[in-house]
């Protein structure tokens, strides 16, 4: 008589995600045949109500958003998001700007697949990119998100190309496990208003905490300054949320 099996059916891998935005950030096209057009019209009606701003001005915030959108559909990004808010101030308008980018990567068959192994290879990285520059090594820890458990958090100030300058810029990225694969979700976020750059990354990790796979959403207000619409993804690889 053959005895019935014990084994576990293998769990299956998550087939989307959910993020909590505030309701200032607001979703790039990344569609290479509508994402030009669509960027010039949420722009300019962001603007509208800051005549204070120039033309000049307006066109540089466009060029920059255009070139994020670009690099995120490029690096195979499942969504994108950004806000831009202006303000008055004694010496001209003040431009805030942040963008967070959702990317799925692989860990390459060579490298360790360990949270703890890969968050310190970062910090070595880290220092050794920021030898000679002046700018500081940045950080790396391990933290836990409320919803999807362990997770790296890598912080640093880089130099980034804006209009054909190097223009200071704090980043934060966190990456978690994608349950059941040997995948990561890196939620890549950044400002260039490194003055208020501790600001930026409780907005950004925010973000990141409301972070729930399976598209479960989140129907509270526990995101803090992220609260907002849930939004859900597809987890593919190559797929885009349009």
């Amino acid at each position: 008589m053959t005895e019935p099996t014990t084994e576990q059916p293998e769990a299956a891998a998550p087939a989307e995600y959910s993020l909590r935005f505030p309701d200032s950030w607001w979703h790039l096209d990344l569609d290479p045949s509508t994402r030009d057009a669509s960027i010039r019209r949420r722009i300019e009606a962001q603007v509208e109500k800051a005549p204070q701003l120039t033309r000049e001005q307006v066109d540089g915030l466009i060029r920059d958003t255009r070139r994020t959108a670009r690099e995120a559909y490029a690096q195979g990004a499942l969504r994108a998001s950004g806000m831009i808010r202006i303000l008055r101030a004694g010496s001209g308008p003040l431009v805030l700007s942040a963008t967070t980018v959702v990317l799925r990567i692989s860990v390459p068959e060579e490298q360790s697949e360990d949270l703890a192994d890969l968050v310190m290879a970062a910090g070595v990285q880290l220092g050794t990119e920021a030898e000679g520059t002046g700018l500081p090594a940045g950080e790396v820890e391990l933290v836990e998100l409320p919803h999807a458990g362990a997770a790296g958090r890598i912080s640093r100030i880089e130099d980034v190309d804006y209009q054909g300058k190097r223009v200071p810029t704090a980043v934060r990225h966190t990456l978690v496990p994608v349950p059941h694969t040997h995948d990561y979700l890196v939620i890549a976020s950044s400002t260039p208003n490194v003055d208020l750059a501790e600001q930026f990354y409780e907005v950004f990790d925010a973000i990141a905490e409301s972070l729930r796979f399976d598209g479960r959403a989140d129907t509270t207000d526990a995101a803090g300054p992220a609260a907002g619409a849930a939004e859900g993804s597809p987890m593919g690889e190559t797929e885009q949320e349009k």
